[in-house]
């Protein structure tokens, strides 16, 4: 969505509980949901723990899914997601797509901006989970570093781009919300 800025900050969360439910994911959870890093080159060095998810088909009319990663982390992600939605964004409209998403060391996603009208409609929420000092999350040609324990919602609208250059993963908790009266749930 197109927030008029590139990066707003929402605070700071106590996200240990699902940082601690996502760093104790198995490898096996990383690797058995590929539908991003098939379905969109700029997350080929990625991988994902998808809790729901849209392929927007169908536009506004969509289904969203419940994936294998809900059973992995709703408890801990759940009711932080709607702390957050309480706290800055109008009640009733729906969470669209939640995931895990970790980006490897070396790794890196292309310059884009995300073209779908979910995309135009939707808040994309990015919560870190582990970064480094070597990552950097350009947003309109300005480089951001996003802290442990604050949340951040991005212009998706904006160019944007992130490498890791670090030795270790970066990892964001991703989710786009969807506000009351722009999509048709079935």
């Amino acid at each position: 969505m197109d927030i008029g800025i590139p990066l707003k900050e929402l605070g700071e969360y106590d996200i240990n509980p699902l940082r601690e439910a996502i760093l104790n994911q198995p490898e096996e959870a990383w690797l058995s949901n590929a539908r991003r890093q098939d379905e969109y080159e700029v997350h080929q060095y990625t991988h994902s723990i998808v809790m729901v998810f849209t392929d927007g088909e169908g536009w506004p009319s969509i289904e969203v899914t419940r994936e294998s990663g809900w059973e992995l982390l709703a408890d801990q992600a759940v009711p932080l997601m709607h702390q957050i939605l309480n706290d800055h964004y109008p009640s009733g409209g729906t969470i669209i797509r939640a995931m895990a998403a970790r980006l490897e060391p070396g790794g890196y996603i292309i310059p884009h901006t995300d073209k779908h009208p979910s995309f135009h409609h939707g808040h994309r929420i990015h919560i870190p989970i582990r970064t480094n000092p070597k990552v950097r999350f350009m947003i309109s040609g300005r480089p951001y570093q996003f802290e442990i324990g604050k949340v951040y919602e991005i212009n998706n609208q904006e160019k944007h781009s992130v490498m890791n250059k670090g030795k270790e993963s970066r990892i964001n908790f991703i989710f786009d919300y969807v506000p009351p009266g722009n999509i048709d749930r079935n």
